[in-house]
């Protein structure tokens, strides 16, 4: 398995490579850059090197206008917090440990990816032998795939993710609760976990209801008896989902002594002077399409639902529907659509495991639709890193 996701990462590596030679001088490298500059400088990881290295500010920043500017507290600090130990311990430059530090987070969360469609998704396994090791190497061949080994935090995002449904699937709700926090830290999508937890106690629950029904008459307690202790874990790991999506916006005013701080330093990068659920993409859809624009995403959504309900999907496990479900709905209600969609979507994980699940003919038909996937995936990965990663100035879209 890691062997898949070695290839991958080695395609994204050439990927970078290759674009790089294209890459004029810009604010953070120079022209041509080497792949540590290319890999460790670039975009956001410039924001999170300033937070490793000088940590965040004790006000924020305003401009003319009142409005507050583009500042670190839109970054979360688990990720460049690691790399700052890793530099400590090791001496290197942020430019080498923090692509490193990803790279390697990177294949821990393969594992996690692999060992939760295993145990999270039997049906589908069933139906299509092989899909655990398939869905590694979609996910490793996505479209955003370079930027799970660059400075950001991707990968360690993923490890999370994968982790807390994992560990939630064998019931470790201690730990889960711990991975939870930790992603309530490294990015703002730790909210959705919740309603994974809500899906796994209930199916819990009726599990346990089941199995007292037809318990033997002499006492038999069943098999998945949900019991007081389990149920304080479901409790604790629920409350640590709800604290850990709120933790970071509330230090941030509670630090810079603007409650709203948090979200007026999202707006900074958005469109609109304040962050509103759910309007920006009726905005960006008027933008792009005109009148008809906010029309166009009434299909748009059906697609996403029909891709959700269609049989691969709801062959996958409760708690992995429940994770994809919830985390696009996060993405509709909190984020501004743009080019960094691509990459937030590389977190819904699961839909590689549908779309391996497609095609449920013999072994060549899942072969030859498997292979057709990654070749897709792998050219998307040079056109997403030529269009979005390499920077032409004046202009550019951000990865």
């Amino acid at each position: 398995m890691l062997a898949v996701w070695a290839v991958a990462r080695a395609w994204s590596a050439v990927v970078l490579l290759v674009v790089a030679r294209e890459q004029v001088e810009v604010l953070w490298v120079p022209q041509d850059p080497s792949y540590v500059q290319y890999t460790g400088l670039m975009w956001d990881a410039d924001w999170y090197r300033g937070i490793a290295t000088e940590g965040y500010p004790d006000s924020l920043p305003t401009g003319p206008d009142g409005r507050v500017l583009q500042n670190p507290w839109a970054f979360y600090p688990l990720y460049p917090l690691l790399t700052r130990g890793v530099m400590a311990l090791t001496g290197a430059s942020w430019a080498l440990a923090a692509p490193t530090l990803a790279l390697v987070l990177g294949a821990g969360a393969a594992l996690c990816v692999h060992a939760v469609v295993r145990r999270g998704a039997p049906r589908a396994v069933a139906a299509v032998p092989g899909l655990p090791l398939a869905t590694v190497a979609l996910v490793g061949c996505f479209p955003a795939g370079p930027v799970l080994q660059v400075a950001y935090t991707e990968s360690l995002a993923l490890l999370l993710v994968a982790g807390s449904l994992l560990l939630l699937l064998q019931r470790r709700y201690g730990w889960a609760a711990v991975t939870v926090v930790a992603l309530g830290f490294t990015r703002a999508v730790a909210l959705p976990m919740a309603v994974v937890v809500l899906v796994h106690a209930a199916v819990r629950l009726r599990a346990a209801r089941h199995a007292a029904r037809h318990a033997t008459r002499d006492g038999g307690r069943g098999p998945d008896r949900l019991g007081p202790r389990d149920g304080a874990g479901l409790l604790a790991l629920l409350a640590a989902a709800v604290v850990s999506g709120v933790a970071w916006p509330l230090i941030c005013g509670w630090a810079t002594g603007v409650p709203d701080g948090y979200l007026r330093t999202q707006a900074a990068w958005r469109g609109r002077p304040e962050v509103v659920p759910m309007v920006p993409w009726l905005d960006v859809a008027r933008w792009l399409w005109g009148p008809a624009g906010p029309w166009l995403l009434v299909p748009a959504g059906a697609l996403v639902v029909a891709v959700l309900l269609s049989p691969p999907a709801r062959r996958l496990g409760a708690e992995l529907q429940a994770w994809t479900a919830a985390y696009l709905a996060y993405l509709v209600g909190v984020v501004e659509p743009g080019t960094s969609l691509v990459r937030f979507s590389l977190l819904a994980f699961p839909l590689g495991a549908v779309a391996a699940g497609a095609v449920r003919g013999p072994a060549w038909a899942r072969r030859l639709w498997l292979g057709a996937l990654l070749v897709a995936g792998a050219a998307l990965q040079l056109a997403w890193t030529w269009g979005l990663w390499r920077l032409t100035p004046p202009s550019g879209w951000p990865p």
